[in-house]
């Protein structure tokens, strides 16, 4: 069941660059993100790309930075980093790296990630202790529930 609640959120456009994040469709979990700059993105080359769209996000919620599945498989494109959380203004930045064999042209106003809006809780007060309570997977480490 879905439902017809909608928040309000308040974007800037930083420069005549900026293009407003949109859905791809009513169904899309993430909001498109537009490169405002021209650039040609080398095999094995890291860039920041800058979106200039500023954005006020409401407590309790943080924006992820998620790849676009075309530029992933089609042209081996990945997106490092990505939190954007509720108290950050300044204009979204979109790190890509190019794992392709081949340059990937990147026009003003091409979509180049996503952003998907997460509710998250950071009212947590950390507590230092000597010993953890035990859990199904407990002290294996990285890749251990893949064995």
């Amino acid at each position: 069941m879905q439902s017809n609640i909608k928040f309000l959120l308040n974007i800037k456009l930083l420069s005549e660059n900026a293009k407003t994040p949109s859905k791809g469709d009513s169904g899309a979990a993430g909001y498109d993100l537009y490169s405002a700059e021209d650039y040609v993105l080398q095999p094995n080359e890291r860039y920041l790309f800058k979106t200039d769209v500023a954005m006020a996000i409401p407590s309790g919620y943080y924006g992820q930075i998620a790849p676009r599945s075309g530029l992933a498989c089609k042209n081996g494109i990945a997106v490092f980093g990505g939190v954007i959380d509720e108290s950050y203004r300044a204009g979204i930045g979109v790190i890509l790296k190019n794992f392709g064999v081949f340059p990937l042209e990147v026009k003003k106003h091409d979509r180049i990630a996503q952003i998907i809006f997460i509710a998250c809780n950071n009212q947590f007060e950390l507590v230092p202790v000597n010993i953890l309570s035990e859990s199904e997977r407990n002290l294996g480490g990285f890749g251990s529930t893949g064995k």
